[in-house]
């Protein structure tokens, strides 16, 4: 037997109040896997509305009960499962966890040898569970999908949030010029990002202020993300994370949905800018592995700066 650990389990599809901290089987690492001893863990808003949370698909699939949820895990390698190379016991990781996968909100999770990278020299477990989803996220809309590059004027959404206050510091560190939206009490904390311009969104209509933008990055959505096609440039391009965006008739511009994807070659170009100094996770909170499913309740109700992290041992 491999033995028991702790765990935030769901038994059945819900939000945070089918959560429970309970004792769960440790699991065992298959062909290509690691078994991570989970040091720190993040949560997402929406996480637990995602099909691939409860399921074996990313649109529905077939019922995956119990789950683990928290897709963003920064750990020490505890074991390695056959054909795993490059890697030792003992050795610090951090990775994004596939999504139809159990998550890292438990004392030990498996995850792909392939998606996992180095943990960052300079941070703790703890900012370094912030990095993974969002900082990907950051990294694959404004390199991968909008090529942005020096000199650009790149509009951020919710700088302030957990993917936007990744983005702001990324298009910075690429050279763009950035504006951003955020309440006005965040305004200082997202210019100390990089911002070069802060958008009151409560105070200010963002399309009265913007012009011209080369890439708009939306985390926002709904009637945001209709507004933002005012603000683009003729071929300028508009980045959601949230719904796939729909080009008024006539538009000259390009649209990009994604999901994020896991990905170890993003996470060492996030790992140089973190070493650079150039990029800081954003940590509103850590806070206990047991308390997980008040962590998500929260995430819900309460305004944020940065993500919300589960310390596990």
């Amino acid at each position: 037997m491999n033995g028991t650990m702790y765990a935030v389990r769901g038994h059945r599809r819900g939000g945070p109040e089918e959560l429970i901290y309970e004792v769960a089987p440790k699991p065992v690492p298959g062909h290509g896997d690691v078994l991570v001893e989970v040091r720190a863990a993040s949560v997402t808003p929406g996480e637990l509305d995602w099909d691939a949370t409860w399921t074996d698909g990313l649109d529905g699939g077939r019922p995956r009960l119990p789950v683990v949820p928290s897709k963003e895990v920064s750990g020490v390698v505890a074991e390695l499962g056959h054909g795993v190379s490059g890697l030792r016991p003992g050795e610090a990781v951090y990775g994004l966890i596939p999504f139809t996968r159990d998550g890292a909100a438990a004392e030990y999770v498996t995850v792909p040898a392939a998606v996992l990278a180095a943990k960052p020299g300079s941070l703790d477990h703890e900012r370094t569970a912030a990095l993974p989803l969002a900082g990907l996220t950051a990294w694959q809309a404004l390199v991968t999908h909008a090529g942005v590059t020096p000199g650009q004027r790149v509009l951020v959404h919710g700088g302030a949030g957990g993917v936007g206050s990744f983005a702001v510091q990324v298009a910075a560190a690429l050279g763009a010029e950035v504006t951003a939206t955020a309440a006005d009490r965040d305004t200082d904390f997202v210019r100390g990002l990089g911002a070069a311009t802060v958008i009151d969104y409560a105070g200010q209509r963002f399309e009265d202020e913007v012009k011209d933008a080369d890439v708009v990055l939306d985390t926002v959505g709904g009637d945001v993300q209709a507004r933002s096609w005012q603000v683009l440039r003729p071929g300028g391009v508009l980045v959601s994370v949230v719904a796939p965006p729909e080009p008024p008739e006539g538009t000259d511009a390009r649209a990009v949905y994604f999901v994020v994807e896991p990905d170890r070659a993003g996470l060492e170009e996030l790992n140089a800018l973190v070493e650079e100094g150039r990029l800081i996770p954003q940590v509103d909170r850590i806070v206990p592995l047991e308390t997980a499913p008040g962590a998500y309740a929260a995430l819900e109700r309460e305004h944020r700066r940065g993500k919300i992290v589960l310390r596990v041992s």
